[in-house]
Protein backbone atom coordinates (compact mmCIF):
# COMPACT_ATOMS: atom_id res chain seq x y z
CA UNK A 1 0.00 0.00 0.00
CA UNK A 2 1.40 3.61 -1.19
CA UNK A 3 0.21 7.16 -0.15
CA UNK A 4 0.24 8.76 -3.73
CA UNK A 5 -0.29 12.31 -3.03
CA UNK A 6 3.07 14.03 -2.64
CA UNK A 7 3.73 11.96 0.72
CA UNK A 8 5.08 9.35 -1.39
CA UNK A 9 4.99 8.84 -4.91
CA UNK A 10 6.09 12.63 -5.48
CA UNK A 11 9.00 12.94 -4.09
CA UNK A 12 13.13 12.78 -5.48
CA UNK A 13 12.07 9.80 -7.16
CA UNK A 14 9.29 11.13 -9.10
CA UNK A 15 10.04 12.14 -12.87
CA UNK A 16 7.31 14.68 -14.77
CA UNK A 17 7.50 12.43 -17.51
CA UNK A 18 6.32 9.50 -15.14
CA UNK A 19 2.95 11.85 -14.32
CA UNK A 20 0.88 9.75 -15.65
CA UNK A 21 1.18 6.73 -13.03
CA UNK A 22 0.75 9.11 -10.43
CA UNK A 23 -3.10 9.45 -11.41
CA UNK A 24 -4.43 12.64 -12.85
CA UNK A 25 -5.92 15.39 -10.64
CA UNK A 26 -9.20 14.24 -10.72
CA UNK A 27 -8.57 10.89 -9.99
CA UNK A 28 -6.28 12.18 -6.75
CA UNK A 29 -8.83 14.45 -6.14
CA UNK A 30 -12.01 11.88 -5.85
CA UNK A 31 -8.90 9.26 -4.10
CA UNK A 32 -8.88 11.95 -1.59
CA UNK A 33 -12.42 12.79 -1.13
CA UNK A 34 -13.26 8.90 -0.74
CA UNK A 35 -10.33 8.50 1.91
CA UNK A 36 -11.85 11.32 3.87
CA UNK A 37 -15.12 10.32 4.21
CA UNK A 38 -14.36 6.92 5.15
CA UNK A 39 -11.85 7.47 7.64
CA UNK A 40 -14.07 10.50 9.55
CA UNK A 41 -16.69 8.14 9.99
CA UNK A 42 -14.36 5.48 11.74
CA UNK A 43 -12.70 8.03 13.83
CA UNK A 44 -15.89 10.16 14.70
CA UNK A 45 -16.92 9.07 17.95
CA UNK A 46 -13.09 9.75 19.08
CA UNK A 47 -13.29 13.41 17.92
CA UNK A 48 -16.28 14.38 20.30
CA UNK A 49 -14.51 13.01 23.13
CA UNK A 50 -11.25 14.48 22.16
CA UNK A 51 -13.60 17.98 21.73
CA UNK A 52 -15.26 17.61 25.00
CA UNK A 53 -11.89 17.28 27.18
CA UNK A 54 -10.23 20.32 25.29
CA UNK A 55 -13.43 22.19 26.56
CA UNK A 56 -13.41 21.13 30.02
CA UNK A 57 -11.82 23.78 31.56
CA UNK A 58 -12.17 22.38 35.13
CA UNK A 59 -9.05 20.47 37.00
CA UNK A 60 -10.83 17.04 35.54
CA UNK A 61 -9.80 15.35 39.11
CA UNK A 62 -10.41 17.92 41.12
CA UNK A 63 -12.94 17.37 44.06
CA UNK A 64 -16.07 19.59 43.49
CA UNK A 65 -18.91 19.39 46.27
CA UNK A 66 -21.54 19.97 43.58
CA UNK A 67 -20.90 18.33 40.56
CA UNK A 68 -23.87 18.76 38.61
CA UNK A 69 -23.68 22.58 39.15
CA UNK A 70 -21.11 22.30 36.44
CA UNK A 71 -22.00 19.08 34.34
CA UNK A 72 -20.45 16.15 33.86
CA UNK A 73 -17.10 15.88 34.82
CA UNK A 74 -14.87 13.89 32.12
CA UNK A 75 -11.85 12.46 33.63
CA UNK A 76 -10.29 10.45 31.00
CA UNK A 77 -10.85 8.61 27.57
CA UNK A 78 -13.09 5.95 29.01
CA UNK A 79 -14.80 7.53 31.48
CA UNK A 80 -15.61 10.48 29.14
CA UNK A 81 -17.22 7.60 26.52
CA UNK A 82 -18.70 6.43 29.39
CA UNK A 83 -19.97 9.36 30.65
CA UNK A 84 -21.64 10.59 27.14
CA UNK A 85 -23.36 7.34 26.34
CA UNK A 86 -25.01 7.25 30.10
CA UNK A 87 -26.61 10.48 29.57
CA UNK A 88 -27.07 11.23 25.63
CA UNK A 89 -26.51 7.98 23.62
CA UNK A 90 -25.04 6.58 21.25
CA UNK A 91 -25.94 8.75 18.61
CA UNK A 92 -23.97 12.06 20.63
CA UNK A 93 -20.67 10.06 19.75
CA UNK A 94 -21.65 11.26 16.07
CA UNK A 95 -22.92 14.85 16.70
CA UNK A 96 -21.13 17.23 13.87
CA UNK A 97 -20.55 14.32 12.12
CA UNK A 98 -22.32 16.01 8.64
CA UNK A 99 -20.25 19.35 8.68
CA UNK A 100 -17.43 16.60 9.82
CA UNK A 101 -17.95 14.67 6.40
CA UNK A 102 -18.59 17.54 4.48
CA UNK A 103 -15.02 18.72 5.72
CA UNK A 104 -13.35 15.71 5.42
CA UNK A 105 -13.64 15.19 1.94
CA UNK A 106 -13.40 18.67 0.90
CA UNK A 107 -10.42 19.02 2.93
CA UNK A 108 -8.51 15.94 2.03
CA UNK A 109 -9.45 16.87 -1.81
CA UNK A 110 -7.81 20.13 -1.68
CA UNK A 111 -4.66 19.29 0.08
CA UNK A 112 -4.12 16.02 -1.87
CA UNK A 113 -4.62 18.32 -4.86
CA UNK A 114 -2.59 21.22 -4.11
CA UNK A 115 0.48 18.83 -2.75
CA UNK A 116 0.47 17.22 -5.64
CA UNK A 117 0.41 20.25 -7.64
CA UNK A 118 3.01 22.00 -5.55
CA UNK A 119 5.22 18.69 -5.89
CA UNK A 120 4.91 19.04 -9.47
CA UNK A 121 6.00 22.77 -9.88
CA UNK A 122 8.86 22.46 -7.37
CA UNK A 123 9.73 19.89 -10.17
CA UNK A 124 10.11 21.97 -12.83
CA UNK A 125 12.52 24.16 -11.48
CA UNK A 126 16.36 24.35 -12.58
CA UNK A 127 18.08 21.52 -11.36
CA UNK A 128 20.62 23.81 -9.31
CA UNK A 129 17.51 25.43 -7.46
CA UNK A 130 15.52 22.11 -6.83
CA UNK A 131 14.88 21.65 -3.09
CA UNK A 132 15.91 18.42 -1.13
CA UNK A 133 13.21 15.90 -0.94
CA UNK A 134 12.41 16.94 2.67
CA UNK A 135 12.35 20.67 2.21
CA UNK A 136 9.77 19.68 -0.92
CA UNK A 137 7.91 17.69 1.25
CA UNK A 138 7.52 20.30 4.25
CA UNK A 139 6.81 23.06 1.89
CA UNK A 140 3.83 20.70 -0.34
CA UNK A 141 2.77 19.85 2.92
CA UNK A 142 2.67 23.24 4.58
CA UNK A 143 0.81 24.73 1.26
CA UNK A 144 -1.71 22.16 1.77
CA UNK A 145 -2.58 22.15 4.64
CA UNK A 146 -3.14 25.88 5.36
CA UNK A 147 -4.84 26.18 1.64
CA UNK A 148 -7.24 23.17 3.08
CA UNK A 149 -7.46 24.37 6.53
CA UNK A 150 -8.70 28.10 5.56
CA UNK A 151 -11.57 27.12 2.43
CA UNK A 152 -13.05 24.62 4.81
CA UNK A 153 -13.33 26.26 8.19
CA UNK A 154 -16.69 27.24 8.50
CA UNK A 155 -17.24 22.90 8.87
CA UNK A 156 -14.75 22.64 11.51
CA UNK A 157 -16.28 24.84 13.24
CA UNK A 158 -19.51 23.99 13.12
CA UNK A 159 -18.33 20.76 13.56
CA UNK A 160 -16.62 21.84 16.98
CA UNK A 161 -20.23 23.64 18.25
CA UNK A 162 -22.65 20.76 17.28
CA UNK A 163 -19.93 18.36 19.19
CA UNK A 164 -19.78 20.67 22.08
CA UNK A 165 -23.63 19.99 22.21
CA UNK A 166 -24.66 18.62 25.12
CA UNK A 167 -28.59 17.76 26.19
CA UNK A 168 -29.54 21.00 24.83
CA UNK A 169 -29.65 21.75 21.75
CA UNK A 170 -28.04 25.07 20.28
CA UNK A 171 -28.33 24.37 16.41
CA UNK A 172 -31.20 22.18 15.63
CA UNK A 173 -29.71 21.39 12.23
CA UNK A 174 -26.75 22.36 9.88
CA UNK A 175 -28.63 24.52 7.69
CA UNK A 176 -30.51 26.39 11.21
CA UNK A 177 -26.56 26.74 12.87
CA UNK A 178 -25.71 28.31 9.16
CA UNK A 179 -28.54 31.09 9.83
CA UNK A 180 -27.84 31.40 13.26
CA UNK A 181 -24.56 32.11 12.97
CA UNK A 182 -24.70 34.40 9.87
CA UNK A 183 -27.66 36.38 11.49
CA UNK A 184 -26.10 36.50 15.48
CA UNK A 185 -22.43 36.88 14.21
CA UNK A 186 -21.94 38.05 10.33
CA UNK A 187 -19.11 36.27 8.16
CA UNK A 188 -16.52 36.76 11.07
CA UNK A 189 -18.58 34.16 12.95
CA UNK A 190 -17.42 31.20 10.63
CA UNK A 191 -13.79 31.99 11.28
CA UNK A 192 -13.51 32.31 15.04
CA UNK A 193 -10.22 30.85 15.89
CA UNK A 194 -8.96 30.41 12.10
CA UNK A 195 -5.92 31.91 13.14
CA UNK A 196 -4.73 28.98 15.43
CA UNK A 197 -5.96 26.51 12.69
CA UNK A 198 -3.36 28.09 10.32
CA UNK A 199 -0.91 28.27 12.67
CA UNK A 200 -1.23 24.49 13.63
CA UNK A 201 -2.03 23.07 10.38
CA UNK A 202 1.46 24.42 8.31
CA UNK A 203 4.04 22.73 11.01
CA UNK A 204 1.73 19.88 11.55
CA UNK A 205 1.32 19.43 7.61
CA UNK A 206 5.14 20.17 7.09
CA UNK A 207 6.90 18.28 9.95
CA UNK A 208 3.69 15.30 9.04
CA UNK A 209 4.83 15.10 5.22
CA UNK A 210 8.75 15.22 5.86
CA UNK A 211 8.59 12.57 8.95
CA UNK A 212 6.58 10.62 6.55
CA UNK A 213 9.22 10.53 3.63
CA UNK A 214 12.27 9.86 6.25
CA UNK A 215 10.72 6.55 7.57
CA UNK A 216 8.67 5.48 4.39
CA UNK A 217 11.46 3.78 2.89
CA UNK A 218 13.28 2.58 6.05
CA UNK A 219 10.27 0.75 6.28
CA UNK A 220 8.67 0.03 2.97
CA UNK A 221 10.90 -3.32 3.23
CA UNK A 222 9.58 -4.93 6.37
CA UNK A 223 6.78 -6.95 7.08
CA UNK A 224 3.83 -4.57 8.79
CA UNK A 225 0.14 -4.18 9.49
CA UNK A 226 -1.84 -3.09 6.23
CA UNK A 227 0.36 -4.16 3.95
CA UNK A 228 3.66 -2.51 3.68
CA UNK A 229 5.53 0.29 5.95
CA UNK A 230 3.44 3.25 4.38
CA UNK A 231 0.82 2.66 7.19
CA UNK A 232 3.41 2.39 9.94
CA UNK A 233 5.33 5.57 9.10
CA UNK A 234 2.20 7.55 7.98
CA UNK A 235 1.30 6.65 11.75
CA UNK A 236 4.27 7.68 13.52
CA UNK A 237 4.53 11.03 11.71
CA UNK A 238 1.40 12.01 12.32
CA UNK A 239 1.66 11.24 16.00
CA UNK A 240 4.86 13.20 16.01
CA UNK A 241 3.16 15.98 14.27
CA UNK A 242 -0.03 15.79 16.72
CA UNK A 243 2.03 16.41 20.15
CA UNK A 244 3.67 19.11 18.75
CA UNK A 245 0.69 21.33 17.23
CA UNK A 246 -1.75 20.12 19.88
CA UNK A 247 -1.70 23.18 22.06
CA UNK A 248 -2.91 25.10 18.87
CA UNK A 249 -5.18 22.37 18.50
CA UNK A 250 -6.97 23.18 21.98
CA UNK A 251 -7.16 26.93 21.41
CA UNK A 252 -8.50 26.84 18.56
CA UNK A 253 -11.87 24.46 20.03
CA UNK A 254 -11.90 27.28 22.38
CA UNK A 255 -11.92 29.88 20.26
CA UNK A 256 -14.32 28.10 18.13
CA UNK A 257 -17.37 28.00 20.58
CA UNK A 258 -16.66 31.31 21.72
CA UNK A 259 -19.70 34.35 20.79
CA UNK A 260 -23.30 34.48 22.07
CA UNK A 261 -23.86 30.74 22.44
CA UNK A 262 -21.30 29.98 24.76
CA UNK A 263 -22.77 29.29 27.61
CA UNK A 264 -25.14 26.53 25.93
CA UNK A 265 -22.31 24.10 25.61
CA UNK A 266 -20.97 21.51 27.82
CA UNK A 267 -18.58 23.47 30.47
CA UNK A 268 -19.57 26.53 28.53
CA UNK A 269 -20.97 28.38 31.37
CA UNK A 270 -17.51 27.87 32.95
CA UNK A 271 -15.18 28.51 30.07
CA UNK A 272 -13.72 31.92 30.15
CA UNK A 273 -14.67 34.45 27.44
CA UNK A 274 -11.53 34.36 25.20
CA UNK A 275 -11.77 37.53 22.70
CA UNK A 276 -7.86 38.58 22.08
CA UNK A 277 -6.33 36.06 19.63
CA UNK A 278 -4.46 32.69 20.05
CA UNK A 279 -1.25 34.40 21.63
CA UNK A 280 -3.20 35.39 25.05
CA UNK A 281 -5.73 32.59 25.07
CA UNK A 282 -2.77 29.69 25.13
CA UNK A 283 -1.35 32.64 28.16
CA UNK A 284 -4.51 32.72 29.98
CA UNK A 285 -4.87 28.92 29.75
CA UNK A 286 -1.41 28.36 31.31
CA UNK A 287 -2.29 30.82 33.79
CA UNK A 288 -5.59 29.35 34.90
CA UNK A 289 -5.13 25.43 34.31
CA UNK A 290 -1.33 25.28 34.03
CA UNK A 291 0.44 23.96 30.89
CA UNK A 292 -1.48 20.87 31.17
CA UNK A 293 -4.04 22.76 30.41
CA UNK A 294 -2.77 23.30 27.03
CA UNK A 295 -2.90 19.10 26.54
CA UNK A 296 -6.22 18.21 27.35
CA UNK A 297 -7.39 15.76 25.01
CA UNK A 298 -4.24 14.95 23.99
CA UNK A 299 -4.12 10.86 24.77
CA UNK A 300 -7.44 10.17 22.72
CA UNK A 301 -5.98 12.83 19.95
CA UNK A 302 -3.11 10.76 19.73
CA UNK A 303 -5.10 7.40 19.89
CA UNK A 304 -7.32 8.79 17.37
CA UNK A 305 -4.69 9.58 15.18
CA UNK A 306 -3.34 6.28 14.04
CA UNK A 307 -6.30 4.79 13.22
CA UNK A 308 -7.27 8.01 11.01
CA UNK A 309 -3.76 8.25 9.11
CA UNK A 310 -3.84 4.48 8.28
CA UNK A 311 -7.53 4.09 7.44
CA UNK A 312 -7.12 7.44 5.18
CA UNK A 313 -3.96 6.39 2.96
CA UNK A 314 -4.97 2.57 3.05
CA UNK A 315 -8.71 3.86 1.09
CA UNK A 316 -6.30 6.51 -0.83
CA UNK A 317 -4.51 3.93 -1.96
CA UNK A 318 -7.14 1.49 -2.99
CA UNK A 319 -9.56 3.94 -4.31
CA UNK A 320 -6.82 5.43 -6.84
CA UNK A 321 -5.81 2.18 -7.81
CA UNK A 322 -9.34 1.00 -8.37
CA UNK A 323 -9.87 4.86 -10.55
CA UNK A 324 -6.86 3.92 -12.62
CA UNK A 325 -7.18 0.57 -13.07
CA UNK A 326 -10.85 1.40 -15.27
CA UNK A 327 -9.55 4.75 -16.19
CA UNK A 328 -11.80 6.36 -15.00
CA UNK A 329 -11.59 10.55 -15.40
CA UNK A 330 -8.24 9.10 -17.20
Amino acid sequence: MRFATGATELTGTYRTNNRHCQGTRQQVVIAGAVAGLVSRFFIAPLDVIKIRLQLQTHPPRKSIPNQSSVGPIYRGTFETFQAILREEGITAFWKGNIPAELLYILYGSIQFSIYRSTTLALHTLPAQLHPPTYVESFVSGALAGATATTFTYPLDLLRTRFAAQGKEKVYKSLVGGIRDIWRCEGPGGFFQGVGAGVGQVVPYMGLFFSTYEALRVPLSTLSLPFGSGDATAGVLASLTAKTGTFPLDLIRKRLQVQGPTRVKYVHGRYMEVYDRGVWDTGRRIVRGEGWRGLYRGLGVGLVKAAPASAVTMWTYERALKELKKWEVLD
